[in-house]
């Protein structure tokens, strides 16, 4: 006699269960897998345990692709059947689309920060570190387009600077020239002090350079009349007396 048909209803005791809900997901998971890689089907699948984790399959095509398939098709039925479009049922479908969106993104974001990994598959697991692989590329590319920019900023400063720290050397430069030309002009304008002085005075120190080398009150004599300007008369009648 082959088995009769089991009447599914609710396990009562929580750890058969839970081992039931493990086995049955398991099993469920591999033959949407199987249904997938046989038929070249796109599959997504949603599971939520009594606590509320997310299990969750999908083909190549990203779960993303696949419940926007299915809400524009389900969208374009409904419709079909509604003719106004500003009835509360479209209103109840748009909301169940938006906050099905919110959901899918919340759970991207707890994947792209690490958590709630243990629903994933290898293949999917592979598909989010590419995906990050692919975002950290982009974010270095981006940092250092940014860097380059403001190194080239800095650059374009520094050349500003230095060009107008050459200008102000230059007219340093000009200035110096200026006023040295300035006083050489002045002092060609000046009139020489031996000129301006009777010959008579240079004469002076050639006729008492003789005394002037000696020792004793001669040469000290002759050495404070080299050093005073006195007129050639008082010069003479002093030779005179010391005769």
């Amino acid at each position: 006699m082959g088995r009769g048909p089991v009447q599914l209803r609710r396990i009562d005791n929580k750890i058969n269960r839970q081992v039931t809900f493990s086995k049955r997901r398991t099993g469920l998971l591999k033959k949407a897998h199987e249904i997938s890689v046989l038929c070249d089907a796109d599959v997504a699948l949603i599971v939520f345990n009594t606590k509320g984790k997310l299990y969750e399959y999908s083909t190549n095509s990203s779960m993303e692709s696949i419940l926007e398939r299915y809400e524009q098709y389900s969208y374009a039925e409904r419709q079909l059947v509604v003719s106004d479009p500003e009835s509360q049922g479209n209103l109840s479908l748009e909301q169940a689309k938006l906050q099905a969106k919110i959901e899918i993104l919340q759970k991207n974001q707890r994947h792209y920060m690490g958590q709630d990994l243990e629903s994933l598959s290898i293949k999917e697991l592979q598909n989010l570190e590419q995906q990050l692989d692919t975002a950290l590329k982009h974010i270095r590319t981006r940092k250092n387009q940014l860097m380059y920019e403001s190194i080239s900023e800095l650059q374009k400063k520094e050349k500003a600077l230095q060009e107008q720290n050459n200008q102000l050397v230059k007219k340093l430069k000009e200035t110096e020239a200026a006023l040295d030309q300035h006083g050489q002009n002045e002092g060609q304008n000046e009139p020489s002090f031996l000129l301006s002085q009777p010959l008579s005075y240079l004469n002076i120190g050639g006729t008492y350079q003789g005394r002037g080398t000696g020792y004793g009150k001669e040469g000290t004599r002759a050495q404070a009349r080299t050093n005073t300007h006195i007129p050639s008369w008082m010069l003479h009648h002093a030779n005179e007396i010391d005769q």
